[in-house]
């Protein structure tokens, strides 16, 4: 008997984690909570401590992209990948670092680029804007780092129809990595000449758009 129940419980998880995925592709929600709720609520699940956990549903995604984005993801991964690296050149000077679904390879067409940049002060990357003549709002990001959650400063501008998020971590920040939504590990991070070296993979299994 426990054992069946148990069996269900797995099947209900499945079911939410792979509704979510969908919801993340084809509707735009970045956040896995929202996601997963909105899943349990679409399928009339109603029991809270059996959702999946986020590492489920990044699995379910990976799968759903293979099986319905064959084709287009790739192609957007690229995009975004370049987008990420023309962003990055532009903001060299404070160390960017790519971080995210696409520096992990996971990311779709609603995804937005998120770079961690190192700065004395916020202001700076506020100025390198205004001087690139960048239209950007101002942000805060909650992320958790050294145990805890921080709130750091950040802001956002659009390139190429895709946001790009910048989030303001002090100089010293680069020798540490908040933890990701994932997996809660130290979040991976790619300088400008990994995402370089990035796409030239990239290129490499895919042929240039025309």
């Amino acid at each position: 008997m426990a054992h069946s129940i148990d069996n269900k419980k797995q099947q209900v998880r499945i079911l939410v984690a792979q509704e979510a995925a969908r919801l993340m592709a084809e509707h735009g929600i970045r956040d896995y909570y929202s996601a997963k709720h909105k899943a349990a609520s679409r399928l009339g699940i109603d029991d809270g401590r059996n959702l999946p956990r986020n590492n489920e549903i990044e699995t379910a995604r990976v799968t759903y992209q293979q099986l319905f984005k064959s084709r287009q993801q790739p192609r957007q991964l690229r995009h975004l990948r370049k987008t990420a690296l023309q962003a990055m050149r532009l903001l060299s000077t404070f160390n960017p670092r790519l971080v995210g679904p696409v520096l992990t390879g996971c990311a779709g067409k609603y995804d937005a680029i998120t770079l961690h940049l190192f700065a004395d002060t916020a202001e700076e990357i506020a100025f390198a804007l205004m001087e690139g003549e960048i239209p950007f709002t101002t942000e805060e990001y909650r992320l958790h780092l050294n145990g805890a959650g921080h709130s750091l400063p950040g802001y956002r501008f659009i390139a190429d129809e895709t946001d790009i998020e910048l989030v303001v971590f002090p100089v010293s920040g680069i020798r540490q990595a908040p933890l990701g939504p994932v997996d809660r590990k130290p979040m991976q991070r790619a300088s400008t000449h990994q995402v370089e070296q990035l796409l030239e993979q990239d290129s490499a299994g895919l042929a240039e758009p025309p």
